[in-house]
């Protein structure tokens, strides 16, 4: 792992609120350019306040705003954020109630009303059809459905590893086929120009919420022109979200292979901030700047994605 990719040297360390020096965001911020991002306006907006850690740590904020935590739904969030939304950079809020992420709608009857009384029209579903046969999808009612299978495989099985370091290398090398593979970037570009051109609320989710669901909230949250430091806060926040099912996973993993083993294969488990920094790392060595891999490596023009632009902000 290079220098730049590692943001914060320790998953666990809690990130500074809004009274802390300049110098602790810049410690925890990307330096990439392909993106505008002012670590400033975390200062000025006190929203770093109301994120967890940057590193994954920390206790969920109090005030969640209208967006409900959902007990069968973990990793169920809005894209703005929490609270009033999400700053940018150009002053502007991320307005909220328009898109959603989670992990598999594997909902309750109580969280199917929860998720009804949202208004959400449209859930698009980016796993395989072998995920998805395992654990198909407890829909809303009166709520329309497509699938869009990301990485274009008929399952996705992870390969074996000899070290912890092995499981965080594949995690990266899959955030980077995001951006160089082609039913990645097929499938990604498809869903973009989908909630550009969709009415009412919508939905993605993945597996577990946290890598083929981030990489799409990071893409809009780009677009809506969010800090780069926020976009990765709120990547990381899948480590709480789901803090829960991971500490289960892991038991399992413990009583299933050992503690060496379990060990291993905890990478895969969460999320750290050199997968997402990865899929930023590839956007900048083959395109250069983000607005030319969705136009070109994505297909979408630029009139969707000032369409999606004027439903992200306000």
């Amino acid at each position: 792992m290079s220098a730049t990719a590692k943001i914060c040297p320790e998953p666990r360390r809690h990130f500074a609120r809004a009274a802390a020096p300049a110098r602790q965001l810049a410690a925890c911020g990307s330096r990439r350019t392909f993106l505008k991002r002012s670590a400033s306006v975390l200062l000025v907006s006190g929203i770093s306040g109301s994120l967890l850690s940057a590193c994954g740590g920390g206790n969920l904020d109090n005030k969640q705003g209208e967006t409900p935590r959902l007990a069968s739904v973990d990793n169920f969030r809005d894209v703005a954020g929490a609270a009033a939304g999400y700053p940018t950079v150009d002053g502007k809020t991320m307005r909220r109630g328009v898109f959603f992420r989670a992990n598999v709608l594997a909902l309750s009857v109580a969280d199917q009303t929860e998720i009804e009384r949202l208004g959400i029209a449209s859930v698009f579903d980016l796993r395989t059809p072998g995920e998805i046969g395992r654990t198909a999808d407890n829909l809303p009612r009166a709520t329309v459905s497509q699938t869009l299978n990301v990485l274009g495989v008929r399952d996705f099985i992870t390969p074996a590893f000899n070290s912890a370091g092995g499981a965080a290398a594949f995690m990266e090398s899959e955030a980077r086929a995001y951006v160089t593979g082609g039913a990645q970037r097929a499938n990604y570009g498809a869903l973009l120009r989908q909630l550009a051109d969709g009415a009412g609320a919508q939905l993605f989710h993945s597996n577990a919420g946290k890598d083929r669901g981030g990489w799409v909230a990071a893409l809009l949250q780009s677009i809506a022109n969010v800090p780069l430091d926020v976009i990765m806060q709120d990547y990381l926040l899948s480590n709480v979200y789901r803090a829960q099912a991971i500490r289960s996973q892991k038991e399992t993993l413990r009583a299933q292979d050992g503690d060496a083993l379990a060990a291993i294969q905890e990478p895969l488990l969460g999320v750290q901030d050199s997968f997402l920094q990865a899929g930023f790392d590839q956007v900048q060595a083959s395109y250069g700047t983000m607005t030319r891999y969705l136009t070109e490596g994505l297909g979408v023009s630029e009139s969707a994605i000032e369409s999606l632009r004027s439903r992200l902000v306000v």
